[in-house]
């Protein structure tokens, strides 16, 4: 029996890039493990209540060889701190843990490249991303910021954050998410945004980002204000909603806090991450 196991973080959004193709993310330290294993039979076993679940399908015939899937089960287990549709990045740190962790689990050597390849690929046919995220799924798998081209899958800047950089993030309660395809409308807005990242000036294009994705999506724009009148570098909404992260000095974190606590919802503190994802085989 071989089992791997892949640890992968999440991330939060600087710029959407659902309106252009075109986004910008940073790494937070919200943890996700997913394990596979070799075992005796055929097919694949995923052990988190899915056992048809399309996503890890898609990934494990992206990342394994067809005589492998054949002559073996696959058991996958994911493991998520990460709250599932708030815009925090789960559905790539999924991918990404699970098709790391099967990749592994085929070859003892594989590129970090084919491993986001595959889990983009599989969010797209599984349809759990619209441009296949991939400033999530490379801010989810090397940490630190990242700025892409999501249509051409292209990694245009990376880089460390500040070590001493926080996220502090409020969860509203009962809030849907709004109609993502309302962000086109801003499509020129989002590309100014978006110039602003490929900059480096993450903060302006974070809190531009915010402005635009809360008005194109119909949210309340008073939790990121906030934030931002209790010391944030930058604050908006992340992803598609409904969250609302900010990033803060630990010494702003308290203030924060406090001004997201008079809104309905929950709030969660995460450190930025700059760590790379990890594999390591635990059997076998």
């Amino acid at each position: 029996m071989r089992r791997t196991k892949a640890t992968m973080h999440g991330a939060i959004s600087i710029v959407n890039a659902i309106a252009t193709g075109n986004g910008s993310s940073l790494g937070i330290s919200l943890k996700v493990t997913a394990e596979a294993e070799l075992g005796r039979g055929c097919g694949v076993k995923f052990l988190t209540g899915k056992n048809d679940d399309r996503l890890v399908n898609n990934i494990i015939q992206n990342t394994m060889p067809k005589e492998m899937i054949e002559s073996n089960q696959i058991s996958v287990r994911v493991k998520s701190e990460i709250p599932i549709g708030y815009g925090l990045k789960s559905s790539s740190a999924v991918s990404n843990a699970v098709a790391l962790a099967c990749s592994r689990l085929a070859r003892n050597d594989f590129d970090d490249n084919a491993v986001l390849d595959a889990a983009v690929r599989a969010s797209l046919a599984a349809k759990v991303s619209i441009t296949g995220a991939y400033d999530d799924a490379t801010a989810c798998y090397f940490g630190g910021f990242t700025v892409t081209d999501n249509y051409s899958k292209r990694l245009i800047r990376r880089e460390e954050a500040p070590d001493n950089l926080h996220a502090i993030i409020y969860l509203p309660r009962n809030t849907p998410r709004g109609d993502v395809n309302k962000l086109s409308a801003l499509s020129d807005l989002f590309t100014d945004a978006f110039r602003l990242a490929e900059a480096g000036e993450y903060w302006k294009a974070m809190k531009l980002n915010g402005v635009l994705a809360s008005a194109a999506l119909s949210s309340k724009y008073a939790p990121t204000l906030a934030a931002l009148e209790h010391g944030a570098l930058a604050a908006g909404t992340s992803g598609n909603g409904p969250s609302v992260a900010a990033v803060a000095y630990e010494d702003e974190i308290d203030d924060i806090k406090s001004a997201l606590s008079k809104f309905e919802g929950r709030i969660i503190i995460s450190r930025i991450n700059n760590q790379k994802a990890s594999v390591e085989i635990i059997d076998g």
